[in-house]
């Protein structure tokens, strides 16, 4: 049976991340662009004010300002929506963060289908393959609240760029807060010998949902979080892929390029098994409730299984 430890939005792991990083350390700054409460980046405003700017709606400026403050020794986090923090100023994060390699932490909040009734416009199903592709830069979807707090934190001490993915809607919290996390170090949630179920950011309590459906059927799934999909855990991938045989990927995002891409490139190089891909297939997100788009784009736990028995018939 899957612990649950209520619901909330991983956007306010986030804001809480902020908070307690901005008590103990006088570099934080944080930057938004008019989008403040809704990204939960007002509790820092609030708390210091002299270490808080709202660029307005000019994302190419909120990157080149927080870059010029981490030359300035300052440690920037940025946040907006997902589809604005890394599309509109994909130029000035390559090119003047990523190049430079500088110290600012992008925050891309509203990620995924789940923003719901905002539709296509405002759904970032790609961030994940336009940022990791960048090099230098880490790239990071936490499955829950508690855990986007810890990515928030440890992120700030990690030398270089990050992009931190979390999302609006209310989700189960199934992590607590002496549940290991590092950057980098992916976390058997569930044994299993039969198949290994990777995934991150919502699709992780979906997969644990879906292992359970497979132990009727006498499957044992493992489960991992891959909650950072750059740098990748390669030896936890690999390990998990010799050991099962076969492997579904589960990301809230486009296949293309996302983390189904990311986990297939460490396979195709170290331990070739059949892999399927539960993810967004190449189309655009609509308008809706939810929980009924995560039914409608085939996210949930019962479309994870379903691969589960696809690949199953390739091992």
């Amino acid at each position: 049976m899957i612990e649950v430890f209520g619901k909330k939005a991983t956007r306010f792991g986030f804001g809480e991340g902020l908070v307690e990083l901005g008590k103990k350390d006088p570099k934080i700054f944080v930057l938004g662009a008019d989008t403040v409460s809704s990204v939960v980046i007002d509790g820092f405003k609030e708390m210091f004010p002299d270490r808080f700017i709202n660029v307005g709606i000019a994302e190419t400026n909120l990157i080149g300002m927080a870059a010029g403050l981490a030359v300035a020794g300052f440690i920037p986090f940025v946040s907006t929506y997902g589809v604005f923090a890394s599309g509109r100023p994909w130029e000035q994060i390559r090119t003047t963060v990523c190049y430079s390699n500088l110290n600012v932490k992008i925050g891309g909040s509203h990620s995924g289908i789940t923003v719901g009734p905002d539709g296509a416009t405002h759904q970032a199903l790609e961030e994940i393959a336009i940022m990791r592709c960048l090099p230098r830069m880490k790239v990071i979807t936490p499955c829950d609240l508690v855990e986007t707090r810890k990515a928030v934190v440890a992120s700030a001490y990690s030398d270089g760029p990050t992009y931190i993915r979390y999302g609006r809607e209310s989700i189960p919290m199934i992590t607590k807060d002496d549940t290991p996390f590092e950057i980098g170090k992916a976390n058997v949630l569930r044994g299993g010998d039969d198949v290994a179920i990777m995934a991150c950011g919502t699709m992780v309590y979906e997969s644990l949902m879906s292992a359970e459906i497979l132990e009727k059927k006498g499957i044992k799934a493992r489960v991992i979080n891959i909650h950072t999909i750059k740098p990748i855990d390669e030896k936890t991938i690999i390990a998990a892929a010799k050991e099962c045989g076969a492997v579904v990927t589960a990301e809230e995002h486009q296949i293309y390029g996302g983390f189904g891409s990311a986990v297939a490139e460490v396979l195709v190089r170290n331990c070739p098994v059949p892999v399927e891909m539960v993810g967004i297939n190449d189309r655009f997100g609509e308008s809706g409730e939810p929980m009924d788009l995560m039914c409608r784009f085939g996210l949930k736990d019962v479309n994870i299984a379903d691969a589960v028995l696809k690949v199953l018939k390739r091992k």
